[in-house]
């Protein structure tokens, strides 16, 4: 095998190994999409649950998910006043942080709050503890043992592959020694640019792709992003592609409160908003569903948020949870078309307004005990990174204390 095949074959392997999972929510197809960030304690890229796809983005109608009040709106004078006070007193780059927060807040029309601002707060905190930028601790030792984990399937000593990768990148420095110097998210998307964009130069497959797709501040999926733009207007000049914007300060927060806050949530505690921000848009909601469709039919169920399975998008085969309902058709009144469709529409506002959600619950609650319509998904988290059992409820909770933290402030 010469140099410059041995060289494709390691950048190939690089790529696939170092693909950071999707985040777990299921897809749906555009021009709607619904968000999912993960986390890890203060890394990332954002460990994900399961293998599902990640979801598409989804500007439903109602964009004011604050309870109605009667207390006067604060201008934007009164809003900086109150962020100000609630930041952490003492955090790198505050004035910077703060400004980004308040533009975020106004161009994604979300209602100046003390709850909204802590709950922002808190999800930056625990998914990059304030780092524009997040560094990866042991980042190019993770590089490596992916790629020689790879190698080794081939018989390949990786010696031969990092003599393959001295190729000069377009950084003037070598894939090699890029791969050595690795310390944020950023310089890897960087770094994996360049590789996708020499794919036929590298004699790689046409068809490479970057294979990040979490990054930035909050940990946002590039392909969220990359829909919301679609449906919502971005509100800054934007330097290079949406993939960029990801990765920096300004665009990684506008995105990632756009996945936090710009939709109606149906709940009245934020932990499960910061559960739905790992799990997937409204996967509080269809867990309760989930363990209320268990307890009718004795079987037990994933407790996971998802209704229905996906490949590319589309809901495939069927479902645990669906052919639990099925079973359940003749007391609900309903045919398994009625039931499909209705859990078609699992990662919207829509439905909690379904003949189906309505007729479930009524079925559970017509002896006059009342069942909870949210409930923490039960998701393991996977990544490289992570090191030791985390999970959605883990996260939730986790943002959920610097949340009152942060309260406390006020």
């Amino acid at each position: 095998m010469n140099l410059r095949s041995l060289g494709a074959l390691a950048i190939s392997m690089a790529l696939a190994a170092c693909a950071t999972p999707s985040p777990q929510q299921n897809v749906m197809p555009m021009p709607t999409a619904t968000p999912t960030a993960l986390t890890t304690p203060t890394i990332l890229p954002t460990p994900t649950p399961t293998a599902s796809p990640i979801p598409v983005v989804v500007i439903e109608p109602t964009l004011i998910p604050a309870p109605v009040s009667t207390v006067k709106p604060l201008n934007v004078q009164e809003a900086r006043a109150l962020l100000n006070q609630l930041l952490p007193a003492k955090m790198p780059e505050r004035a910077g942080w703060s400004a980004d927060i308040l533009d975020a807040f106004t161009a994604l029309k979300l209602p100046y709050t003390a709850a909204y601002f802590c709950a922002a707060a808190a999800t930056i905190e625990q998914e990059s503890s304030w780092q524009g930028d997040p560094t990866v601790p042991g980042l190019p030792k993770i590089v490596w043992s992916a790629i020689g984990e790879r190698a080794a399937k081939y018989h390949i000593p990786l010696i031969a592959v990092q003599t393959a990768l001295l190729k000069k990148s377009p950084t003037g420095k070598s894939y090699k020694e890029r791969i050595d110097t690795l310390r944020t998210e950023r310089e890897m998307n960087a770094l994996f640019e360049d590789l996708a964009d020499e794919a036929e130069n590298l004699n790689l497959p046409l068809n490479m792709k970057n294979p990040i797709r979490t990054g930035g501040p909050m940990q946002v999926s590039v392909e969220f992003a990359q829909g919301h733009v679609k449906a919502w207007p971005y509100p800054y000049a934007m330097k290079g592609s949406v993939r960029n914007e990801v990765f920096t300060r300004r665009g990684g927060t506008y995105f990632g409160l756009a996945i936090l806050l710009q939709y109606p949530a149906p709940y009245t505690d934020m932990v499960y908003r910061f559960a739905d921000y790992n799990a997937g848009r409204y996967a509080s909601r269809n867990t309760a569903f989930q363990q209320l469709v268990s307890k009718l039919t004795g079987q037990a169920l994933e407790q996971d948020g998802d209704l229905l399975r996906y490949s590319n998008g589309t809901p495939t085969g069927t479902s645990s949870t669906q052919a639990a309902l099925y079973r359940l058709a003749k007391q609900l009144g309903m045919s398994n078309e009625a039931i499909l469709r209705d859990l078609k529409l699992e990662k919207l506002s829509g439905f909690g307004q379904t003949e189906l959600y309505k007729k479930t619950y009524a079925l559970a609650e017509k002896n006059g005990q009342a069942y909870p319509r949210a409930a923490l998904p039960q998701i393991d988290l996977k990544s490289p990174k992570i090191t030791r059992k985390l999970t959605t409820e883990w996260f939730a909770k986790r943002v959920l204390w610097r949340y009152e933290t942060c309260m406390a402030r006020r």
